[in-house]
């Protein structure tokens, strides 16, 4: 269960749930696969949400996400969530 005083969002995954978040970890992997100016891709936005997985302490494989059936809106919803909440005074 997702702790909302860490900044911590849930994302449904199929019957699996994984809780996002933003550490300085999965900050600087972000910044590695998404460099400033370039536009997003699926594939971008995919690694993105396994990094934030990985902060959450929920790791997923690239595969599973890729195939899994997600709505583009539920997962830019949790990842804008996630990152507003990380960066929140």
């Amino acid at each position: 269960m997702a702790n909302p005083q860490r900044g911590e969002i849930e994302l449904a995954l199929g019957e699996r749930t994984l809780t996002l978040c933003l550490t300085l970890g999965a900050l600087a992997e972000i910044e590695t696969l998404c460099p400033a100016g370039e536009s997003l891709t699926a594939d971008c936005l995919v690694r993105v949400v396994a990094a934030l997985a990985r902060g959450g302490g929920t790791p997923v494989e690239l595969a599973e996400l890729k195939d899994a059936p997600l709505s583009l809106e539920a997962v830019t919803d949790a990842v804008a969530a996630c990152l507003t909440a990380g960066l929140e005074p």
